[in-house]
C-alpha cells in the first residue's frame, strides 16, 4: 500500500513544448533540403503534390520560377525553389 509520499507530479508547460517540436521539425526540415541543391521534375512534384499538368497550367511560365533545362531534363534550385513556391501560394490564397 502506497501512503502517498512516493508520488511524483509533473507539470508540463503545452505551449513549450509545441514550440520545441516546432523548433526540432524546422530543422529536421532544413537538414532535409540541405541535403538537395536542385531538384529533378519527379521530386518537384512530389514537393508539391501536384501532377506535371498542373504544375504548368499554374506556375511553371512564371518568369519568377527559377528552372534550368540541361539536355532535356529541368532541374529546380532547391532555395530558390523552395521560396518561389511559398510566395507563390501565398498570392494564391490572397
Amino acid at each position: 500500500m502506497s501512503d502517498g509520499k512516493n508520488l511524483v507530479t509533473i507539470n508540463i508547460d503545452k505551449s513549450e513544448i509545441l514550440l520545441i517540436c516546432k523548433e526540432k521539425i524546422e530543422k529536421l526540415l532544413d537538414e532535409l533540403d540541405n541535403e538537395y541543391v536542385f531538384w529533378d521534375t519527379a521530386e518537384l512534384k512530389k514537393r508539391t503534390c501536384m501532377s506535371w499538368n498542373s504544375i504548368q497550367d499554374t506556375f511553371f511560365s512564371d518568369d519568377r520560377f527559377p528552372k534550368y533545362k540541361i539536355g532535356g531534363k529541368w532541374y529546380y534550385p532547391v532555395k530558390e525553389t523552395r521560396s518561389f513556391l511559398e510566395k507563390w501560394l501565398s498570392e494564391q490564397i490572397q
